[in-house]
């Protein structure tokens, strides 16, 4: 039956800009092997894997000499795409997910539905308009906020952020992505009592 299919998948994009390559398990246990040249965006990548409990690989390089904006975009597209493949036609599964997550400062909610309706809303106030403390590896907030938007876009699911508080930008980002994951997981896992029913009145998503 489909919804005991293994949920996996193993993607590249190639472009005049990145070269990325990608492995996702969504039943996996939050393995991680993530090198995009960009250590604090890993270091994000890696809070979604975890708290997802995805297995997750990723190889990236891309023109970080002309901005980090083509890399982390192709990145969230691949990612998105490669999480609306390995699942299917989403018989069994939640559906929504949502998730509080705490962290020192921070309070993040995340709340998802995978609905193959795209949309993406959210209400996060950055501290300052960089993340990251070393020169090769500060990112611009609104790249933050656009990767999420393009996985979302990506993925064909609709995703609902907000910062609650927070007053320091690395926990601000660290709180929305490992809430981001834990919503993911909790949307896609398996419902047991409806194992092999879409879970829409539509009978589609």
């Amino acid at each position: 039956m489909e919804s005991e299919m293994e949920r996996k998948i193993e993607l590249e994009r190639k472009t005049n800009e990145t070269n990325i390559h990608i492995k996702l398990n969504i039943d996996g246990k939050g393995n991680t092997n993530i090198d995009t040249k960009l250590k604090f965006f890993d270091h994000l990548l890696t809070q979604i894997a975890i708290h997802g409990s995805f297995d997750l690989e990723i190889k990236a390089v891309g023109d970080l000499d002309v901005d980090t904006h083509h890399l982390i975009e192709d990145t969230a597209i691949i990612l998105g795409k490669a999480f609306r493949k390995a699942l299917g036609k989403n018989v069994g599964i939640n559906r929504v997910g949502h998730c509080y997550f705490p962290m020192d400062d921070v309070l993040a909610f995340v709340a998802i539905d995978i609905s193959s309706r795209p949309f993406f809303v959210q209400e996060i106030k950055w501290v300052n308009p960089f993340l990251g403390s070393c020169e090769e590896n500060i990112i611009p907030v609104d790249l933050i906020e656009h990767f999420l938007y393009s996985f979302t876009i990506n993925a064909q699911i609709t995703a609902h952020i907000k910062l609650i508080s927070g007053k320091n930008n690395h926990h601000i980002a660290e709180g929305i992505f490992k809430a981001f994951g834990r919503a993911l997981d909790h949307a896609s896992r398996y419902d047991n009592k409806r194992r092999d029913i879409i879970p829409s009145s539509k009978g589609i998503l």
